[in-house]
């Protein structure tokens, strides 16, 4: 049966009810095309798809409007001729030696070109974005950027084109699955045919055939603790496509954002230091002007990476304040706090009882994005046919070793609506997948497995075991013992994640049961985070070896890949796509 379209009164397609036989279970439901996820990524595929014609449905564990790019604060970057001189070139060029050269140049030239075609698409849809003083679209500095060309919804940028493109979703008429997780990609024959998912609502657990399945299920922030990234950022998703042969590439490549609370690691935008906020020391030094950080130029414009080690010096040799280095607002004004800056005000106020228009707010770098993930083309494709991956679960690769701030939305918005064309033009060709109508069995048993399993210990204290390790040995600065020894407290920790018991036995929003089916793909993901990490012997980015301090382009200017087995993750290197922009040094 297809999966149905229930119109409420006015006619728009909303999320509707399942209905199945008596015994409570559904017939197998399809679509041609299966989005995983209904962040910005999610939502522009689907979208895309649907305008090519085909069935589309979306599948999230959480509301549509709670995905995890609502967190996005600062921007989303296109060269539109705001500022002169200011060409797609230019802005790849940025991103290329932003990435530290590990970016793909073809892939980079991609979303630098097609940037401002999905600027302009985004605030004809509704999106209001902020004007200057002529009435045109803002434009604010990021770092790394050589010229402005961040277009801005105050400091909550994500959350505006996340609702705007919900609209869209619904106006669409496209299938939502709200409140559904996703516990199994279905490979049949080498070929995915869809998943198998469990209704949170209910507890039941079904299968969803689909011709093409793409992957928009973000991050995995909460392999780490603390981190920016929302709870629900597991990657389930990727550890999914890894488990059925998609490699991983680059997974060694995280992110620490230079500004985040100490309390609980929320986000403090890049978007203030756009506005012109200042990094202190705790005797009031702009210590980014000291020229061992290579920073004297951009100060807090600088690239990512390079901040964040800055900071973490300044605090490894006794100049922080508590853990922490000081981000200074106050002379930005109370009236452009106000208008530009008003989220991260009150969450200064909440989490640390500071307000920004008065005192310097304490921060350090904190665990925040991966650059790496599920190994795909220009159009999303992985190895396995039929399964697509989009946005930042996915590596095209646009970020390599360092992603520049605004790149992420326009990563979700140009990799989502390319991979959303294409599984729809593919699908047009091809019949739905065979699917046993036993395949969701073996996710049942499981289930039932760990809800009967007695004495085993809880997820939440394995979940903040390994949150904190990764935290502790794969941070701003790694070394060969630090990684070994994490690899070998994961590996214990997958051991003991096999025993793990419920306090929730019941059906109904088990959120007991969802988070310990999280930690078994956390576990994996991290593991070939730390694998990734020992196998990489250099410095670049985001990935800093105490052991190997430099970068060497002669032997690792390359990609890492990781690819499953019963042992553990298998590496190897791919070639890095050079086109235009040959490796020099990185300075700013």
């Amino acid at each position: 049966m297809r999966g149905s379209r229930l119109p409420p009164a006015g006619g728009v397609p909303r999320i509707a009810p399942l209905s199945g036989p008596a015994d409570g279970r559904l017939a197998i439901l399809q679509h041609d095309v299966l989005v995983i996820g209904a962040g910005l990524a999610g939502m522009r595929a689907a979208i895309e798809a649907q305008r090519n014609g085909a069935d589309v449905a979306v599948i999230s564990k959480v509301h549509p409007v709670r995905s995890h790019s609502n967190a996005a604060q600062g921007g989303i970057n296109a060269a539109l001729g705001r500022v002169e001189g200011d060409t797609w070139e230019v802005h790849a060029e940025d991103t290329v030696k932003g990435s530290d050269w590990l970016g793909d140049q073809d892939s980079i030239e991609i979303m630098a070109r097609d940037a401002g075609e999905n600027i302009l698409e985004l605030e004809h849809m509704g999106v209001v974005f902020n004007r200057d003083k002529d009435g045109r679209l803002a434009v604010r500095s990021f770092g790394g950027a050589s010229k402005q060309r961040t277009f801005f919804v105050a400091d909550f940028t994500g959350q505006a084109m996340l609702h705007v493109l919900y609209e869209q979703l619904l106006k669409s008429g496209v299938r939502i699955y709200e409140e559904w997780f996703v516990t199994s990609l279905i490979v049949e024959n080498g070929t995915c045919g869809g998943v198998v998912a469990l209704e949170i609502r209910t507890g039941r657990v079904e299968a969803i055939r689909a011709k093409a399945v793409i992957l928009c299920v973000g991050g995995i922030g909460r392999v780490y603790e603390p981190s920016t990234n929302a709870l629900i950022c597991t990657g389930d998703g990727i550890a999914q496509a890894y488990r059925v042969g998609a490699p991983v590439m680059d997974m060694e490549m995280i992110q620490y954002h230079p500004t985040t609370l100490k309390s609980n690691g929320a986000l403090i935008t890049e978007g203030a230091r756009g506005e012109g906020a200042t990094l202190v020391n705790s005797k009031g030094e702009r210590f980014l002007s000291n020229p061992r950080y290579g920073t004297t130029n951009k100060m807090e414009l600088a690239s990512r990476d390079v901040i964040s080690r800055a900071e973490q010096i300044e605090i490894n040799e006794g100049r922080g304040v508590d853990g922490c280095v000081l981000l200074d607002c106050r002379h930005l004004g109370e009236k452009l706090i106000r208008e530009k800056l008003s989220q991260i005000r009150e969450m200064g106020l909440d989490f640390a009882n500071v307000d920004i228009v008065k005192a310097p707010i304490p921060i350090r770098p904190g665990m925040h994005y991966i650059m790496g993930g599920i190994k795909t083309d220009s159009e999303g494709q992985t190895k396995v046919p039929g399964l697509y991956a989009a946005g930042e679960c996915a590596c095209v690769s646009v970020h390599g070793a360092n992603r520049l701030g605004a790149n992420s939305l326009l990563d979700t918005i140009v990799f989502g609506r390319r991979s959303g064309a294409h599984a729809a033009k593919a699908a047009k060709g091809m019949s739905l997948p065979a699917v046993p109508e036993t395949r969701a069995d073996l996710d049942r048993k499981h289930i039932e497995e760990l809800k009967a399993r007695r004495g085993g210990e809880p997820s939440a204290r394995i979940r903040l075991e390994m949150g904190r390790l990764m935290n502790d040995r794969v941070s701003v600065f790694r070394d060969k013992a630090g990684l070994e020894g994490a690899l070998e407290k994961l590996r214990e920790l997958k051991s003991r994640g096999k025993r793990i018991s419920l306090t929730d036995r019941g059906t109904v929003f088990n959120t007991d049961l969802i988070f310990a089916l999280e930690l078994d793909f956390m576990l994996d993901v991290a593991e070939t985070i730390v694998a990734s990490a020992l196998f990489r012997a250099e410095s670049r980015g985001a990935h800093t070896r105490m052991d190997f301090p430099k970068r060497d382009d002669e032997k690792w200017l390359k990609h890492t890949l990781a690819s499953w087995t019963p042992d553990g993750p298998k590496m190897d290197t791919l070639p890095v796509t050079i086109t235009r922009w040959p490796p020099k040094e990185r300075k700013y």
